[in-house]
């Protein structure tokens, strides 16, 4: 008597994405429509997970190159904020173990919300150092948006236990620190560690700025995190500013 669907999709369920290739062969001869289609869901999952696999694997590539180079710790850096009208400019700086392979890290504007405090988890606890660099919106006024990028970047180095042998860095080269780096275009997308980064500033910054919309109501923070939306430059316009706006950025909506 063949076997119910119901189990058939159960077990199929609950394997290990590894042990599909194996354990669909038994059911390759069942012609029954359910069982089809609960073998090509299968299948796709486990090619999902073939690609996935291939993706980390041509991320990882600056990383293992650090490594056959004789680097034990490998760093990557990114920022979060550079173009909003309020609040800080977020860093982070995250150490992943050799080899590490958490599946779905990228640059973080391509994840959902979700996604990113999924992965922010998983980064904190397999991350073998991680630190944050946080710059206010008065200090950015002071110094310039770049020159406060830099001085979080710098401000996150210093906040690792662990010293990083190199350092990947998205887009720019950090001023005034003797470790050995490389500035990677779009590094968030092609470099593991920078991508992780990517995702702890995203949601540090992101968590801020939510908490802020609770004290500065009216301008939607909570939505926008800062950004200029249409709704937060009407807001500005009509209430004016508050204490997290960066006055060089929106002086043009005064």
């Amino acid at each position: 008597m063949a076997e119910a669907i119901s189990k058939i999709k159960e077990k199929l369920e609950e394997l290990e994405v590894t042990e599909i290739p194996q354990a669909v062969a038994e059911f390759m001869a069942d012609e029954r429509k359910g069982v089809i289609k609960l073998v090509a869901s299968a299948q796709k999952r486990y090619e999902n997970y073939l690609n996935e696999f291939k993706r980390l694997e041509e991320i990882s590539a600056y990383e293992k190159e650090c490594y056959l180079n004789g680097c034990t710790y490998v760093a990557g850096i990114d920022e979060v904020g550079r173009g909003p009208l309020a609040g800080p400019v977020v860093t982070a700086v995250v150490i992943l173990k050799q080899g590490a392979m958490i599946e779905g890290i990228n640059d973080s504007k391509k994840l959902s919300e979700a996604k990113r405090e999924e992965l922010y988890d998983i980064i904190v606890k397999e991350a073998v150092d991680y630190s944050i660099g946080i710059v206010s919106p008065a200090e950015i006024d002071e110094i310039n948006i770049l020159q406060a990028t830099y001085k979080a970047m710098q401000q996150c180095i210093v906040g690792l236990k662990i010293k990083p042998d190199y350092i990947l860095v998205d887009a720019v080269t950090i001023p005034n620190i003797e470790i050995k780096q490389k500035g990677i275009i779009k590094g968030d997308a092609k470099s593991i560690s920078i991508g992780a980064a990517s995702i702890m500033a995203k949601v540090t910054r992101d968590r801020l700025m939510k908490d802020y919309a609770e004290i500065f109501p009216g301008y939607d923070f909570e939505q926008n995190k800062g950004y200029g939306s249409h709704k937060h430059i009407e807001a500005i316009k009509q209430i004016g500013i508050c204490p997290i706006h960066r006055r060089s950025f929106v002086k043009n909506f005064l």
